[in-house]
């Protein structure tokens, strides 16, 4: 049987893993709010959905709990992933559900739903229990070419904040795709996929502006940024992402394990 990818979602992530996919001569077929293209279904059309949930060897969700906290893909197809023939099923969740450990390391056995992203974290548990061939990605900022601190730093929207011992982990689009199609052959789980190097925020901002020639962006107070409410809760958790597990079960490893070396390759792409 021919591969056929079923991308529930087709964003940022999911339109970079249906192009490498593509290339790969798979089928590849995308659910979005509304159709702009082939290959492209409305997410509301529920009998075309349901058809090809039941034809797509591979199935996978991107799409995050709605502010109300439901899961969308779960409400409405739920029942059908659950019980289609598919060999694998994946979902895209967020490193949020293990909220603020002041900095600590945190690896897969932590526990989830302590922080701000408590509709992240149900829709998490719910999809690990949904299919026995269930993957799901835990992922920190996700960047890459076209989304990155290069262009907020050229568009002046990038800030500094004074914040002291903050710590995050980042991810290159281009090692979240790795890691998913190395799970294909790989055991079913949940995967932390981030680089090797958390860091601050605020390094990255001073990195980009480098590589630009571009003066770096002062150092502000939250107050003096007037950051909106969803940047400041980011800023209100601290935390390191280990990543050992994709390594160790996936013979994941990422293409770019630091920001210096991602934020390098986002410039050479955009020239």
């Amino acid at each position: 049987m021919a591969q056929h990818m079923l991308i529930i979602g087709m964003g940022y992530t999911g339109g970079m893993l249906a192009s490498a996919l593509r290339t790969q001569g798979w089928r590849v077929t995308g659910v979005k709010r509304e159709a702009d293209g082939p290959d492209i279904l409305p997410f509301a059309d529920e009998g075309a959905v349901r058809d090809h949930i039941g034809q797509a060897t591979h199935i996978l969700s991107s799409v995050p709990p709605t502010r109300d906290g439901d899961d969308p893909v779960l409400a409405l197809y739920g029942d059908a992933i659950a019980g289609s023939g598919a060999q694998w099923v994946g979902y895209l969740s967020s490193t949020g559900v293990y909220g603020d450990t002041g900095g600590a390391w945190v690896d897969e056995g932590a526990p989830i739903g302590t922080g701000r992203r408590t509709a992240r974290a149900d829709a998490d548990a719910r999809w690990q229990k949904l299919h026995p061939a269930m993957r799901v990605f835990r992922l920190p900022g996700i960047y890459g070419p076209g989304r990155s601190a290069l262009d907020r730093v050229r568009t002046e929207k990038a800030h500094r904040i004074d914040i002291e011992g903050q710590i995050f982990s980042r991810i290159h689009v281009d090692d979240i795709i790795a890691a998913i199609i190395k799970s294909f052959d790989g055991p079913a789980g949940v995967y932390n996929i981030a680089d090797d190097h958390p860091c601050p925020q605020n390094d990255v901002i001073a990195y980009a502006a480098a590589l630009l020639g571009l003066p770096c962006p002062p150092l502000q107070s939250i107050e003096e940024a007037g950051l909106s409410p969803q940047a400041r809760a980011f800023y209100a958790e601290n935390r390191r992402v280990a990543n050992g597990k994709a390594k160790r079960l996936l013979g994941w490893r990422a293409q770019y394990p630091d920001y210096r070396r991602g934020l390098t390759a986002c410039l050479n792409n955009d020239e």
